[in-house]
């Protein structure tokens, strides 16, 4: 018999939005983890707003602006105008945020400007770092067998913005590429000045940020991540400074700490600088018409190895930051903002490869 084709709407009805989202969905998992997380920042929430406690509207709650800004990480929505026009007809997005079937979804304006206040505040970074924690706590960590590498970050900006800092070129900047020689010394971008023209490879020059990860073997998960200007020495610097962060968080100066990358941190003073934060150097050797800085002792060890099988890994979060994250060409000016979305998109990262290591690694107890 068929149906007839008929909307009937009910008054009321009974179910709560907890109701509409599967048992079993991913997002549960990330969730609870999410707001373990949160739970432990609200010190720095009560610092955020403290002076705004003589009144004025309420603004949004960071916990609520923070699980939105997750959600349109870990759902590839492009802009904050399209995440609030999601939330509002999506169930699930509601469920994640907090909000309720009644509530009114932000003004995206509203919502960039109380986003604002989390970068200014370095709010990402300190839940980057509770997400880290949680993981610590679940076991998931070695604590002392690391990588890490680099990746290009198209910048917000085009080859027309790029114009000379005298004033030399026209007013749409086309005389500034047009058979003349551009460097970073002579030229800057408009509108994005922090950026920066640069080449890796078979790569043509964009314009560009490098983002650099510093990643935990055992299971892959991110421990460090930072945004610096694109150029030729940008990842040593970076990585020499994420691991002296994470050299001198372990309590035993005694623990054999390792450090895997590949053959473009071969460079003798890189292993050097290693060497004396008491780093063993899990480098690739560079072997190309030259000689390795790597020692052969060290080279030839089973955990150097075990370092080149497990470095690779840290390539797959680069991966999922640009294929499912905005990390590919980002949608912010500015190296503080771009530092800022890497972040965050590096826990995101995490996230989901935590709420799988949690269904084939439960901590036991």
């Amino acid at each position: 018999m068929r149906g007839a084709d008929t909307f009937t709407e009910g008054l009321f009805t009974m179910r709560r939005l907890d109701d509409y989202v599967p048992a079993d969905h991913p997002l549960r998992r990330i969730r609870v983890m999410v707001n373990e997380a949160l739970a432990q920042m609200n010190e720095l929430f009560s610092r955020m707003y403290e002076a705004d406690v003589k009144g004025g509207r309420p603004s949004i709650a960071p916990e609520k602006l923070m699980r939105a800004m997750l959600l349109q990480i870990l759902f590839s929505v492009r802009s904050e105008r399209q995440l609030m026009e999601q939330t509002q007809y999506n169930m699930l997005f509601r469920w994640f945020i907090g909000l309720s079937m009644d509530d009114a979804v932000w003004v995206p304006t509203v919502f960039t400007k109380n986003r604002q206040r989390l970068i200014e505040h370095d709010a990402v970074v300190a839940f980057f770092n509770e997400v880290i924690a949680t993981a610590d706590k679940r076991q998931w960590l070695s604590g002392e067998h690391f990588s890490v590498d680099g990746t290009l970050i198209q910048a917000w900006a085009g080859h027309k913005s790029f114009v000379s800092k005298n004033g030399d070129d026209d007013a749409s900047g086309t005389s500034g590429f047009k058979g003349k020689k551009r460097s970073n010394k002579t030229h800057e971008s408009k509108t994005d000045p922090d950026s920066r023209l640069f080449r890796k490879g078979n790569t043509a020059s964009e314009l560009r940020y490098m983002g650099h990860t510093l990643t935990d073997n055992r299971h892959g998960l991110i421990v460090n991540a930072m945004v610096t200007q694109a150029s030729g020495v940008a990842e040593r610097e970076a990585a020499k400074a994420m691991i002296k962060e994470t050299r001198q968080a372990v309590e035993d100066p005694d623990v054999k700490v390792t450090l895997g990358a590949d053959k473009g941190y071969d460079a003798a003073e890189f292993i050097q600088e290693l060497q004396r934060l008491k780093v063993a150097p899990h480098v690739a050797q560079n072997k190309s018409g030259r000689r390795s800085a790597v020692p052969d002792d060290i080279a030839q060890t089973e955990g150097y190895a075990l370092s080149q099988r497990k470095r690779k890994l840290i390539e797959q979060g680069f991966g999922w930051a640009k294929f499912v994250g905005p990390i590919r060409q980002v949608m912010v000016r500015g190296i503080k903002k771009v530092d800022q979305l890497f972040v965050l998109t590096m826990a995101a990262y995490n996230l989901v490869r935590m709420r799988t290591l949690g269904q084939v690694r439960p901590v036991a107890g």
